[in-house]
Parts: structure tokens; C-alpha cells; sequence
């Protein structure tokens, strides 16, 4: 008798290169997102985050780098910042265990206030395009001021692959996170993350 294993595919080894560079597009994430890494600097100080390599506009290339050409690790990453520059952040050498610690101990509010900066701007940008909306959300709109979609989801369990994982418990669960997105441009309104990964979404209506 045959038996099948299900396998999460995101606990495969991932054996992909970083994507190659589009000058267009990395020039387009240039000018989105630099004015608002320097808004936050502020904050940053008022946390006790020193001025350090691995800076505030560092980290927000390194994360914006990591998604959008796929980075399938910390070390690849580590060599990445070691031999070219990445959007706005110069080319720096640095360990990749300093890479690994500086993830786990960067405040998450300074990136939420990166993407609240964020919005506003890309919203701007889609009210000035004339795109045809589809024909339901062009009846909803008459009758709606807003249409929003929620989906919450629980975020998985650390890997614990890096020595400074080693001690959290095994198959924990990293939270929950809710993201609301309008539905006529899907473009996001607001992310909220509940360390609960029980948590309800209901619960999720507070943070209103």
C-alpha cells in the first residue's frame, strides 16, 4: 500500500539564485521608498538604536532586496551586501551572523512606520492612473464609499536553522497577522500582527 507524505513546500531547501537586477525597477523602488526611510530616524534614535553598519536605510534595502529578487538565504544575502550596492545602501562587508542577529533585534514598529509612510504615496500614485475598475467593483463603488477585503493567517514556526535560534521552542508558532487591502486599487490599508497565533480575527477589530 502506497502512502502519501505531505511536504510544506516552504521547508524545502530552496535551491533558486537571487533574481537578476532590473535597473528600471530598482530605480522605481529608489524613488517610492527613500523619502520614507529617512522619516523614521527620529524614532530610531528615541529607541536607543545607535547609528551602526547596519543602519536604518540598510535594513529596508536588505528586506526590500531579500523579497523582490528572492533571496533564498541570510548568507547569500550577506555575500550580496558585501559585493554591490543594494538600491540606496552602499556595498559593505559584514558578517553574516551580524546580518542574522541584526534581523532578530530591529524594532518591527520601525519598519510598520516605513510602511505607513509608504501608503499614502502609493495611493497618490494609483488615484492619478485611469485604469478601467472591474465591472463588480465599479457597482460596488456606487453604492459604497469603501470596498475592503481582511484575511488573517497564522505565521509559521521559526526554522531555528541559525545558532541564535537554538533556543526558542520547537514548532512555535511565530503570531498571527491581518492585512486589509482595498479592493479597487489592492493596494493595503493596514497590517496588524497579534502575538497569539490562537487569536481570532475578530480580535483584530480592536486595533479599529
Amino acid at each position: 500500500m502506497s502512502h502519501r507524505y505531505s511536504r510544506n513546500p516552504d521547508h524545502i531547501r530552496r535551491r533558486n539564485v537571487p533574481a537578476p537586477d532590473n535597473a528600471v525597477i530598482d530605480q522605481h523602488l529608489k524613488d517610492l521608498l527613500s523619502p520614507a526611510i529617512y522619516s523614521p530616524q527620529a524614532y530610531y534614535r528615541l529607541l536607543g538604536m545607535r547609528e551602526r553598519i547596519l543602519t536604518l536605510p540598510l535594513m529596508v534595502a536588505a528586506v526590500v532586496t531579500l523579497l523582490w529578487h528572492q533571496v533564498p538565504s541570510v548568507s547569500e544575502l550577506t555575500r550580496m551586501l558585501s559585493r554591490q550596492d543594494l538600491l540606496w545602501a552602499k556595498a559593505v562587508k559584514v558578517s553574516r551572523q551580524a546580518v542574522s542577529d541584526r534581523f532578530l533585534s530591529f524594532p518591527a514598529p520601525i519598519f510598520k512606520r516605513v510602511f505607513d509612510e509608504l501608503v499614502p504615496r502609493v495611493k497618490e500614485r494609483w488615484q492619478r492612473r485611469s485604469r478601467p475598475l472591474p465591472p463588480s467593483m465599479a457597482y460596488a463603488k456606487k453604492h459604497f464609499k469603501q470596498v475592503w477585503a481582511a484575511d488573517g493567517s497564522v505565521l509559521e514556526a521559526l526554522f531555528r536553522k541559525l545558532d541564535s535560534l537554538k533556543h526558542r521552542p520547537a514548532g512555535q508558532l511565530a503570531g498571527k497577522i491581518c492585512t486589509v487591502i482595498e479592493l479597487g486599487s489592492r493596494l493595503p490599508v493596514e497590517i496588524w500582527l497579534n502575538e497569539d497565533s490562537k487569536a481570532h480575527d475578530c480580535q483584530f477589530l480592536e486595533a479599529q
